[in-house]
């Protein structure tokens, strides 16, 4: 299948990445992006809930500061509403390896994932790409990811959060993914998992 299809029958599942408690206490977290950032992905989330899309927490677990269990912070943020179909701790950088997630999604017959959270380019992007790579078709929904500027190492350049949007949605779309708005990804989705 092709990541532009739009597949008859499919059965789909919202995949919230990293949407944690742990970001707040880093030092680049800004809430300058998280008004809208929060307005898509409840908007999302709760378009697919009403489809009977399940919805999948992925919360990311690291050997060292706020992201260590230790912490107390790998949980949800407090508006992120609750009672996921299911909930995956991952220790790398997409939600695949070592986590559980691709054998719970294939003996439920899934093979269309809406992959939404935060970061943007990192922890979203490579589970976009993995997710291709194994055979899922892909919307990704950019509008409801939250990223954060960088500072390119070399040059010293800032590269704003928009700008990193953007390239993401450059190197995703028609290869791994389709780079969808929450309402485009809603209106493909129709009765899917009825």
């Amino acid at each position: 299948m092709s990541v532009n299809d739009n597949a008859s029958v499919r059965r789909s599942a919202l995949i919230v990445i990293d949407v944690q408690e742990s970001f707040r206490h880093m030092p680049f977290w800004s809430e300058s992006d998280l008004p809208d950032f929060r307005a898509a992905l409840l908007r999302l989330d709760a378009g697919c809930r009403q489809r009977g899309v399940p919805v999948v927490h992925i919360f990311h677990v690291g050997q060292a500061g706020p992201f260590t269990e230790a912490s107390g912070y790998v949980r949800a943020l407090q508006w992120l509403p609750g009672s996921p179909a299911a909930c995956f701790f991952k220790h790398a950088h997409n939600a695949f390896s070592d986590t559980g997630l691709d054998l719970w999604l294939r003996r439920r017959g899934i093979d269309h994932l809406i992959v939404a959270g935060i970061r943007t380019e990192q922890c979203c992007e490579t589970t976009t790409r993995v997710g291709c790579d194994i055979g899922y078709a892909i919307d990704f929904v950019s509008e409801a990811t939250l990223t954060f500027p960088m500072t390119h190492p070399a040059s010293g350049r800032i590269y704003s959060a928009e700008e990193i949007k953007a390239h993401s949605e450059l190197v995703l779309a028609g290869r791994f993914a389709r780079v969808v708005s929450v309402d485009d990804c809603l209106a493909g989705l129709g009765d899917d998992n009825a």
